[in-house]
């Protein structure tokens, strides 16, 4: 017998993102029409936000509320300003919706430091965790895979490194609770003589652990499917996942002027445009919009700041997947255990 879906509500930093509220109202939209379990808290300034219940079904519209901020946290703010002065903001009372449990998540697309730094004031980190991590599923030959820290820690420990193997595996977990996550350590090569002192530290470490540990990865292997999780500090991430933005958007920008160079190239492009779509669809940036800021006391995920309004809907439903399987509890219970 189909199971009734757990009621849960998502708090949505609507006048967040490059975009502001037609972006965020409209993709957080999506997702309260595909997920009946869903109950959307949209934060910020009032008379922006009433026109989301327009045309909305009668069951979306039970399903949708409004909640008041006056104040905007700008992209380029710093995160003291932010935390000391817009106590009033769309993004800091989303947050709160989630330290008072009011929501189980919070997503928004504004400022990435001043969203974590009003994370780790308002909400805290997991008893047991030193850092909270930036993770995100990256598109492979095989589906995807999650790559942390991809910022939220320039420089990490040994020990931070096995943490965040531990947090990646629940994060993958919820999305895939059929399997068991496998872990990689991103490195200069395979043999054990490579890496600096901490790579290989770190390696000693999850080679030690329960962690389902396949060994180091390249740089080559990230996007292979070879793993579910790679790990990493936050500055080669972060380094990392532009660098794969970048090659993603020039393989689209020379694919697009090489079949439109002649008429022959047209032709040949519209022969091929089935496969053409499969691979776009594929490797949309957009499906995988939604990083998790995993660690903190509660869920949050930032969504990218230029996301349109179906990235944006994903990044909601990210958050959907990791309130539903509780991945803050989750990352308590294993650090406690397993990780310690």
């Amino acid at each position: 017998m189909t199971q009734t879906p757990v009621a849960l509500t998502v708090a949505v930093d609507a006048m967040s993102g490059d975009h502001g509220t037609t972006v965020c109202v409209e993709g957080a939209l999506k997702a309260l029409v595909r997920h009946p379990e869903l109950t959307l808290l949209l934060v910020g300034r009032a008379e922006c936000l009433t026109s989301a219940f327009d045309g909305l079904a009668d069951d979306c519209r039970r399903r949708l509320r409004i909640v008041d901020a006056r104040e905007v946290v700008a992209m380029d703010e710093a995160p003291r300003e932010a935390i000391r002065r817009k106590k009033d903001s769309s993004l800091r009372r989303a947050l709160d919706l989630v330290a008072s449990g009011e929501a189980r998540a919070c997503v928004s697309a504004g400022n990435t430091g001043a969203l974590m730094g009003c994370a780790h004031f308002v909400l805290g980190t997991v008893p047991g965790v030193q850092r909270a991590a930036i993770v995100a599923a990256i598109p492979t030959l095989r589906g995807h895979t999650f790559l942390l820290d991809l910022g939220a820690n320039a420089q990490a420990t040994a020990e931070q490194l096995l943490q965040f193997g531990w947090m990646g595996t629940v994060v993958a977990a919820a999305d895939n609770p059929a399997k068991r996550p496998r872990v990689g350590l991103l490195n200069i090569g395979h043999e054990d003589i490579k890496g600096t002192p901490l790579v290989k530290a770190a390696h000693e470490l999850m080679r030690a652990s329960a962690l389902d540990y396949a060994g180091y990865v390249e740089g080559d292997e990230i996007m292979s499917g070879a793993v579910d999780v790679v790990v990493t500090d936050g500055f080669t991430g972060n380094v990392a996942l532009k660098a794969m933005e970048g090659l993603a958007r020039m393989i689209v920008g020379a694919l697009r002027e090489e079949f439109t160079v002649n008429t022959g190239r047209k032709l040949g492009a519209l022969a091929a445009l089935p496969a053409l779509r499969a691979v776009r669809h594929r490797l949309d940036s957009r499906r995988y919009n939604g990083a998790s800021m995993v660690g903190l006391n509660g869920v949050v995920i930032k969504s990218h700041g230029g996301a349109d309004a179906t990235a944006f809907g994903y990044a909601v439903e990210r958050a959907v997947v990791e309130a539903r399987s509780d991945v803050p509890a989750t990352i308590h219970g294993v650090l406690g255990t397993k990780a310690s």
